[in-house]
């Protein structure tokens, strides 16, 4: 019997945090405005798409692919193989599932998957969370119909600029300020401390899991506890700093309550960040990573210190700053408040919405 139904989506997505969950939420968007829709994940077996996208009830399927190093390593020898094999098999899954569109996140397990998806006449939807797009996404922007961008800087690195979207960049559906106290006790922490989040993103920070390593006992010494996403590469070097006042994890599934909790974010400069924190109003220190394309991180930062929306600290300052610069400004109520006013403008709460109703008006075009 063949399926009829128009609302098929296949979602290319994962590597990081930072390319999935943005996709989730134009998913859980598309499903609370068609609940007939249906979904195909995919991505790769060994990272965080593989575990998080069947715990939120959507269906998921691996291909075997990873992103070109720039650096010179053996890994690369590999990837023209990989290419092939993960291209032949999105080819498979796109002709087996027949989705009416195709999302692509940004993410090189994009490549693949829309390519395919274009060859069998899918429409196509590229998700840019980032101030420079990525080259998985300028590499396909030729074949897509739309092009959601976070930050109007991105245009300028386009060239078909009537596909062009300036949405925002959708966070969480379940992404919640809850009540403060409420959220601590949750964490098993103490209401009577301030309490510092730290977050470097899905896979981790280095500098920033050093700096705070080195700064445990001064938090300590403040009154000062510890909310800790070391992220899976580094929670064995860490974890034995666990105590009643440091909270280590490699990944943090509630959110909510992390966020809720903080009186302090330290965090990556990363764009699904700095989209929940904007949306929740959080004060932060942003510490961009030096290591991503273009420096986008720090001139993604710095666009929020020009509105006086957030403190930075350059990652190579980072170990001898992050304790005084917590220190100086998680007590300082009135400046937090300020921050928080004004990350807040930045908000774009209704990007998921926005771009889910989009998303449904190419399945019905198709």
């Amino acid at each position: 019997m063949i399926n009829k139904n128009k609302y098929r989506f296949i979602i290319a997505a994962g590597g990081t945090g930072g390319h999935l969950y943005p996709a989730i939420a134009v998913a859980q968007s598309i499903k609370e405005l068609k609940p007939e829709a249906e979904f195909l994940f995919v991505g790769t077996s060994r990272k965080i798409e593989a575990r998080v996208v069947p715990q939120l009830g959507f269906n998921f399927k691996s291909i075997w692919i990873s992103g070109l190093s720039r650096k010179i390593t053996l890994k690369n020898i590999l990837f023209p193989l990989k290419l092939v094999i993960g291209s032949i098999q999105a080819l498979m899954l796109n002709i087996k599932f027949k989705p009416s569109v195709a999302i692509g996140a940004g993410a090189y397990v994009s490549g693949p998957v829309l390519w395919s998806a274009s060859l069998l006449g899918s429409k196509i939807m590229l998700l840019e969370q980032n101030s420079y797009p990525g080259v998985t996404n300028r590499m396909l922007e030729k074949k897509a119909n739309e092009i959601h961008i976070s930050f109007e800087d991105s245009k300028k690195y386009f060239r078909f600029s009537e596909k062009l979207l300036l949405s925002g960049n959708p966070i969480r559906l379940n992404l919640i300020l809850k009540d403060k106290i409420e959220s601590i006790n949750t964490l098993n922490l103490d209401a009577n401390k301030k309490t510092l989040l730290v977050i470097g993103g899905s896979l981790g920070a280095g500098s920033i899991n050093e700096a705070i390593g080195k700064n445990l006992q001064l938090f300590s010494d403040n009154n000062i506890q510890i909310i800790w996403q070391t992220g899976s590469a580094y929670y064995e070097k860490y974890k034995g700093s666990e105590s009643k006042i440091v909270k280590v994890m490699p990944f943090i599934e509630d959110m909510s309550s992390a966020y809720s909790a903080a009186d302090l974010v330290v965090a990556r400069a990363g764009a699904t960040t700095i989209a929940e924190v904007s949306s929740l109003g959080l004060p932060v220190i942003f510490v961009p990573s030096p290591n991503v394309a273009a420096n986008h991180q720090y001139k993604n930062a710095m666009s929020l210190v020009d509105m006086n929306a957030c403190s930075i600290i350059e990652d190579n300052r980072i170990s001898q700053s992050i304790g005084v610069e917590v220190l100086k400004l998680i007590d300082d109520e009135e400046k937090k408040n300020i921050y928080s006013k004004n990350i807040k403008k930045c908000a774009r709460p209704e990007a998921a919405n926005i771009i889910a109703k989009n998303a449904i008006k190419l399945a019905e075009n198709s």
